[in-house]
């Protein structure tokens, strides 16, 4: 028993979601959260301050979660994956946090699974991780990709070494796959999923 207790534990794993205040697109937050706790695994809210985040859909305000640790006081050693939720603001917000920039690159750096969808790009640009890399997001910001090195194409999920990216909602059960993916068995190499319809 004690060692069927064992790994579970050893399998359990630490996911942080990262995010402004305010602005993030509610579904993006709430379904790869909902994977990841149903999965066993302990999805943590990361934020630039502490408090509450204010969920929208689209441009309509929608639930509040609390904060459960700030950026400033958190440990990248102590997570095993991060994920990105979009929304317009709630990524530009991001980019403009030095705390949540070097989070975010730093945690690419460790090569553990970074999970991204929608809007979040903008966060990876800002922190200088994108060069030579294959991804996806919104397309507007396939050129700010384009720019800042990578290359930008338009499928479902993408996956280049520990990157994860989607391009919109009707994406996530894509990137939840993959994202579930990468906590069960670590990094993939290379892929994309089906091209856009």
């Amino acid at each position: 028993m004690s060692e069927l207790l064992d790994e579970t534990a050893k399998s359990t794993k630490r996911v942080a979601f990262l995010m402004a205040p305010e602005g993030i697109e509610r579904v993006e937050l709430t379904e790869p959260w909902d994977a990841v706790r149903d999965a066993g695994h302990t999805p943590v809210l990361i934020s630039t301050q502490s408090g509450e985040v204010q969920t929208f859909d689209h441009l309509d305000k929608a639930e509040t979660r609390p904060v459960d640790e700030v950026v400033a006081d958190a440990d990248i050693s102590t997570y095993d994956a991060l994920v990105l939720p979009g929304g317009v603001a709630n990524p530009d917000a991001l980019r403009m946090d030095e705390q949540a920039v070097a989070f975010v690159r730093e945690f690419v750096a460790s090569g553990k699974p970074v999970a991204a969808i929608c809007h979040a790009p903008w966060t990876l640009i800002e922190a200088d991780v994108v060069r030579g890399r294959t991804l996806t997001s919104w397309p507007s910001l396939a050129t700010d990709i384009r720019n800042a090195g990578g290359d930008w194409v338009d499928d479902k999920a993408v996956i280049d070494g520990n990157l994860i990216t989607s391009r919109n909602p009707d994406d996530l059960p894509a990137f939840i796959g993959a994202l579930m993916e990468a906590l069960e068995h670590g990094v993939a190499q290379q892929q994309t999923t089906d091209s856009a319809s």
